[in-house]
């Protein structure tokens, strides 16, 4: 049978700066999921659309085609709401896995589709895997199940779901093309509608260590999913938050574990408490509990107990030791002063050299390689202060990795204007 459409005019029509219709957007998604389009005719397309970009209603078809070419989730029959969270990725970003738990234990469904690191970002699945037993891969039926009992999943999201977007990504890693917001926002949240969450909040993150590197470019990437999200009847906000420096005290998979327990127990980091905190209360409140006092939940033990179900239902031990990396270096002031930088892309760059990330989706991470930070943007140091210890499998990499971390710290004479984590919210 012939194809409805020649790929070539398809590709001619961006290129010339054209709108794609709706025909002409569901034909190329299903004919490059069939194998009728190649990669190469995709990646085409995939240039073209970031030079000439995308009007709204073609951002809307491109995604509804991308949720179409798989299955969606439901979970109506759960009889409890449901609510999920996304993160555009940055450095230190372990949010997700103390705020399952802290939102679940309220009554509320969490089911939570994570992915795996690439580069200098993270991956929740790589980081929750240090936990001794712990299983990423699950049928739908059993996640129904752990939603039921524990309220709160973390899983990989299956084959089934947007195989469209799979591919696509796959070939604007390698094209030069992910940094592209009609791409970035339709790859998102494709994923998401189809995940069946009756709500989303996007933590949308902004700076050095995070995709979109100005508060303009990030606004009009969290303005376009919010816009997907509620076209497509979910409802959807999104908070701007900074990813300047990184996020906590730890970077790295089990030293972020380590470091959410802390938060789950009371304890941690003040920025993560902050932004755990205000994620929480926007989830809650799109489930119909308002003004819910989740720093008590923080404090009274009721999200360690939920974080400790869910983890337990996923096949891991929560009390089980988490390994540490043989070899270790510290990094020292040169100077006395004010730390007024530490880069995150400098500390993501370099934990991911020193084994906790990945140049290739198919790569091994280390669990135990990473950052661990000892002080405070803003903070006063002294000369021969200790400020990162760093930690790996692998001594040679220290090298390579300081390379990368050393430039970015910079201690000065004066002390800096105190960080603001939260930007911006959009409704």
């Amino acid at each position: 049978m012939a194809e409805q459409f020649d790929v070539v005019d398809v590709i001619r029509t961006k290129r010339d700066g054209g709108e794609l219709s709706t025909d002409q957007i569901n034909w190329v998604i299903d004919a490059y999921t069939r194998g009728v389009v190649g990669d190469e005719q995709m990646a085409a397309l995939n240039m073209a659309i970031f030079i000439r970009d995308m009007g709204r209603r073609e951002i809307v078809d491109w995604t509804n085609a991308m949720i179409n070419s798989g299955e969606r989730m439901n979970f109506t029959g759960l009889g409890k709401p449901t609510t999920d969270k996304h993160s555009t990725g940055g450095v230190g970003d372990k949010v997700t896995l103390p705020l399952g738990p802290l939102v679940s234990s309220y009554g509320v469904a969490v089911p939570q589709l994570s992915g795996r690191g690439l580069g200098h970002t993270g991956g929740t699945l790589d980081k929750l895997e240090a936990i001794p037993g712990w299983k990423a891969d699950m049928s739908n039926d059993r996640m129904m199940e752990i939603l039921k009992d524990s309220g709160a999943v973390v899983a990989a999201a299956g084959a089934g779901l947007a195989p469209a977007d799979k591919k696509i990504y796959a070939l604007r890693d390698i094209t030069a093309t992910v940094d592209c917001i009609p791409l970035i926002a339709s790859s998102i949240m494709s994923k998401k509608i189809a995940e069946g969450t009756a709500s989303l909040v996007l933590d949308v993150k902004v700076g050095s260590g995070a995709f979109m590197k100005d508060i303009d470019t990030a606004r009009q990437l969290a303005q376009t999913m919010v816009d997907l999200g509620k076209d497509a009847g979910v409802d959807t906000r999104a908070l701007l938050t900074d990813m300047s420096t990184p996020l906590g005290r730890k970077i790295g998979n089990g030293l972020e574990v380590e470091e959410s327990v802390e938060v789950l127990a009371g304890g941690g980091p003040q920025d993560l408490i902050d932004i755990t905190c205000e994620l929480a209360r926007n989830m809650l409140d799109m489930c119909g509990i308002p003004d819910a006092d989740v720093e008590e939940a923080l404090k009274d033990g009721r999200a360690m107990d939920s974080w400790r179900k869910m983890i337990r239902a996923q096949g891991g031990d929560p009390d089980a030791p988490l390994a540490r990396a043989p070899h270790t270096h510290e990094v020292l002031a040169d100077a006395d002063g004010y730390l007024t930088e530490l880069d995150a892309l400098a500390l993501g760059v370099g934990s991911w050299r020193l084994g906790a990330g990945r140049a290739r989706k198919e790569d091994p991470v280390q669990l135990t390689a990473g950052i661990e930070v000892h002080a405070d943007l803003g903070q006063k140091v002294t000369k021969g202060q200790k400020l990162l210890t760093l930690h790996t499998e692998t001594p040679d990499r220290f090298e390579r990795a300081l390379e990368s971390i050393l430039p970015g710290i910079v201690i000065g004479d004066a002390p800096t204007a105190p960080r603001d984590i939260i930007l911006d919210k959009i409704l």
